[in-house]
């Protein structure tokens, strides 16, 4: 089957596509290269030996989302990564991520509207949970009011999604994951933030290697047990391979309803400190980091409840932190040539 995967070059996507090859699946991939660089094609074909199909198109051109269907008539299957996703930029530019995030969603399932049957994977956020009252967290937690014009687009999405399939062939499966971390085992893909890194590891993995100063640990007074906020840190190969799954799930029709949601996760929180703790333990390089004012935003804690994920999607996360904190100091270490 011919399948589509958006932002295919970044962090997420480029894991997805790697594991939708080893599954047998023929992949094309769009990118725009706004947030990701070409040179992740060439670490895909090292790992998979072969080429993929890409595409550098711009999503929020509807006349180019047209072309590319009609040139890719056989494609059935989408999963859309393609988003702009840091929270701080959204609140400064809010009109960027409604235009990125919601004016390509919509364009896409327009093209997949047309088609008989079509399956959708959507890459969606527990964000959407805000700080939920009980955790862990479970998919019949209450979506809240997002805090960020980032965290709104991904409940917009999912309303959108969650509309359209009533009236289409349109199967969705909503996806919200955690906090993905980590790289591939070779070495030849991994996470590349352009700047400054907006999420905790690779701005670790930067620190050790001397490219930062030092490391902020944003609030070390929250009610934790070492004072310090939790989340669910999930490998990125584990995240990627829970994707392929829920689009064999669409295909093989076991879906119990046109729009499933599962969260993907451990089911484990770890504090900033532990994961700092744990990053010196498997890199041997101790960790420059200083305590500062918490952030606005952040919230005490998240982490999933994956039973859903694990007995109705037939999925479950398989690395441990140490493995995701060993890769992605790996795939600094190859990035920087050292």
């Amino acid at each position: 089957m011919k399948v589509v995967v958006t932002g295919g070059l970044g962090f997420i996507g480029s894991h997805t596509v790697v594991e939708l090859y080893r599954q047998g699946f023929e992949v094309v991939i769009v990118d725009n290269l706004s947030n990701s660089s070409i040179d992740v094609l060439t670490g895909i074909e090292k790992i998979i030996g072969i080429k993929p199909v890409f595409e550098q198109i711009d999503l929020r051109d509807k006349t180019v989302v047209t072309a590319f269907f009609e040139k890719h008539n056989d494609i059935t299957g989408v999963i859309h990564f393609a988003a702009s996703k840091a929270v701080g930029e959204s609140v400064e530019n809010p009109l960027l991520y409604y235009e990125n995030n919601i004016a390509s969603l919509v364009y896409l399932l327009q093209e997949l509207q047309k088609k008989k049957e079509s399956y959708f994977i959507f890459s969606s956020s527990c964000t959407v949970y805000g700080q939920a009252e009980n955790m862990p967290i479970t998919e019949c937690a209450s979506v809240q009011p997002a805090m960020s014009p980032y965290g709104n687009t991904k409940r917009i999405g999912e309303e959108i999604i969650t509309d359209v399939t009533k009236v289409s062939g349109i199967n969705a499966i909503l996806l919200r994951y955690f906090n993905p971390i980590g790289a591939h085992e070779t070495a030849e893909i991994g996470e590349l933030p352009v700047g400054v890194p907006q999420n905790l590891v690779p701005f670790i993995t930067q620190t050790a290697i001397g490219i930062r100063k030092e490391l902020s640990v944003y609030g070390d007074d929250y009610p934790t047990a070492d004072g310090t906020c939790i989340r669910d840190y999930i490998h990125v190969v584990d995240l990627a391979k829970a994707h392929v799954v829920a689009l064999q799930r669409l295909i093989d029709h076991k879906n119990e309803s046109k729009v499933e949601v599962f969260n993907v996760g451990t089911g484990k929180g770890s504090s900033v400190l532990e994961v700092i703790r744990t990053f010196e333990k498997v890199s041997g390089k101790p960790l420059p980091y200083k305590i500062v004012g918490r952030r606005e935003g952040d919230i005490i804690e998240a982490y999933a409840n994956t039973d859903r994920a694990n007995q109705i999607l037939g999925w479950k996360a398989e690395l441990t932190l140490e493995e995701a904190l060993g890769a992605a100091w790996k795939w600094e270490q190859k990035v920087r040539n050292i």
